[in-house]
């Protein structure tokens, strides 16, 4: 079986999907084919690489998973092929791939400069349908990534914001906003090892504050602010029964401080 994913920031319905989905399966009708979300803030290169870092590797080995988040469609920012870990993955390269090699090491890249694999006529401004989508499709079909053009010596990386620590304190902040309005921020379950997450611990963003870090929404009235370890094991924050992003009016990129008495 055959798998190809897609990323991108077209929005939910958008028929620029339906347009990669028919190059697609119009060169392999045998395909799987995967939507990880359409729903990427438009030209956030920095949302897709979490996505894609938090997603790809659940899916089966070898795993085609093309992303479109393209701001620099029609410039000269190449266009990648890379095996990481056991996951393949077809992206422009502007940073889109910058959070996984982080913690793993690409195997192979190579950058998509053979037209034979690409659609007859190329537009300037929409290189996921006629060059990503057609070399997707055909390395489903057990193209030789080799073919695709000569190897990449390096992949654009975006610098990511580190965390502080001290051991009365972690310093981080929210990189991400699922779609229930939750604020995920880039301190981790391992962070908090050997260090206490009952009400010894004060949670603080912006003029916000919580107390305790928990493990399920339940464990909180409705209507209260809380801290808790996510599915992806990052501390984040939540409303019950609401969206804490819109209801507090906090964005990406705010600071998030954990506090110990």
């Amino acid at each position: 079986m055959s798998v190809v994913t897609l990323t991108t920031d077209f929005g939910t319905g958008s028929p620029y999907v339906a347009a990669m989905k028919g190059v697609i399966l119009s060169i392999n009708p045998a395909v799987t084919l995967v939507d990880l979300t359409h729903d990427i803030r438009p030209q956030d290169v920095r949302h897709g690489a979490i996505v894609l870092d938090d997603v790809t590797d659940r899916f089966p080995t070898g795993t085609i998973h093309t992303a479109v988040i393209d701001p620099g469609v029609g410039t000269d920012r190449a266009i990648l092929y890379a095996r990481i870990g056991n996951q393949q993955y077809v992206a422009p390269d502007n940073g889109l791939l910058s959070r996984i090699i982080r913690r793993t090491k690409p195997s192979v890249v190579i950058r998509l400069e053979n037209p034979e694999f690409w659609l007859p006529e190329i537009s300037n401004t929409f290189h996921g349908r006629d060059i990503m989508a057609p070399v997707a499709a055909r390395l489903s079909l057990g193209l030789n990534p080799e073919q695709l053009g000569p190897l990449a010596e390096a992949i654009d990386r975006l610098a990511w914001p580190e965390v502080k620590q001290t051991p009365q304190r972690i310093d981080g902040e929210v990189v991400e906003i699922d779609s229930f309005g939750n604020l995920i921020t880039n301190i981790t379950a391992e962070m908090l090892t050997n260090r206490p997450t009952d009400n010894r611990v004060c949670t603080v963003c912006n003029i916000y504050e919580t107390w305790g870090i928990f493990h399920a929404y339940a464990q909180h009235p409705d209507g209260t602010l809380m801290a808790l370890i996510g599915s992806n094991e990052r501390l984040e924050l939540a409303v019950v029964g609401d969206n804490a992003s819109a209801r507090l009016g906090i964005p990406v990129g705010s600071p998030v401080a954990l506090v110990w008495e």
